[in-house]
């Protein structure tokens, strides 16, 4: 165990779940469940949290920061399995999304949405929801879909102007849905509004805006510029052909370049139908090494 980690420094909520342990047990689990959540590395989270397990396989906390530090890790059948068990012991419904991105890393898509499609979905909170058609998102691209990928991803909190704790989550998923779509403009808009929201910088977001930024003004040059300038030819005028000042035609004044429409005036479709959104179902299937593809992990937040 790392010097300096007690007990005490577990989630009170967290602590309260393990009161049915004996005192010194609890202690013991709640120490190796804070170093799992100290932890840099993902399989030294991971194999804190086995040691937990070890000691407390009955409760369900215990299975639930297991399974979490194993989708971190990218033990997507680990995953899985504790989460799977984490759910019957508590039924809570907040790790469907995790188990449906396992499902999707294992190259099982069908039983991903089969999880995000379940009807009791429409009962948790939005939040997890949403974190569902992230992944189906995911799984739409997967598919080679772009276009369907970014649909599951127009729901009203896209473009209300509120801003919630899972906004730079759901703006930084559209944007790359818009990206894989070649909808680079209004990929680049997004960007810049999921790392305004990104308070905590928890996503490259700021990062991705700036090389699209740069590489949006590149494309918008004039090809021709550089040659044109170059040809002093193009540039000198024969002055016995060029009239008075008097017969001089005076140049055409010309406006400025049309402007470029930003992501908000070209703004999501609407909602996607319910059946085809990301919101977890009851069960999940279980994971093994293939992460997920490009997108960002579902919300992982470790009671």
């Amino acid at each position: 165990m790392p010097e300096g980690v007690s007990a005490d420094q577990l989630d009170p909520q967290v602590r309260a779940e393990l009161r049915t342990l004996p005192g010194d047990l609890a202690d013991a689990v709640a120490r190796r469940l804070v170093a799992a959540d100290l932890a840099e590395d993902p399989e030294q989270a991971y194999q804190f949290a086995l040691a937990a397990r070890r000691l407390a396989a009955r409760v369900g906390v215990v299975r639930e920061a297991c399974g979490i530090a194993a989708y971190r890790a990218g033990r997507w059948a680990d995953a899985l399995s504790e989460l799977r068990t984490a759910r019957r012991l508590t039924g809570r419904g907040s790790y469907l999304p995790m188990m449906a991105d396992s499902e999707r890393a294992l190259g099982r898509p069908d039983r991903a949405l089969a999880i995000i499609n379940d009807p009791g979905v429409r009962d948790l909170d939005r939040e997890v929801q949403i974190e569902l058609r992230i992944v189906e998102s995911g799984i739409r691209r997967d598919e080679g879909r772009p276009a369907a990928a970014v649909v599951v991803l127009q729901v009203p909190e896209l473009t209300d102007g509120r801003l919630r704790p899972w906004s730079a989550g759901l703006f930084y998923a559209y944007a790359d849905a818009l990206l894989e779509a070649g909808r680079t403009e209004e990929a680049r808009d997004w960007f810049g509004r999921a790392a305004a929201a990104d308070t905590g910088e928890e996503t490259d977001a700021a990062e991705r805006f700036e090389d699209l930024d740069t590489a949006v003004f590149e494309d918008l040059e004039a090809p021709g510029d550089d040659e044109d300038a170059a040809d002093p030819a193009a540039a000198t005028h024969d002055t016995t052909d060029v009239g008075s000042a008097e017969d001089a035609v005076p140049a055409e004044h010309v406006g400025p370049a049309e402007d470029v429409g930003s992501a908000e005036e070209s703004g999501p479709a609407g909602d996607p139908s319910p059946t085809e959104s990301a919101v977890p179902a009851e069960d999940v299937g279980s994971a093994e090494e293939s992460g997920p593809a490009g997108d960002p992990s579902p919300a992982e937040g470790a009671d």
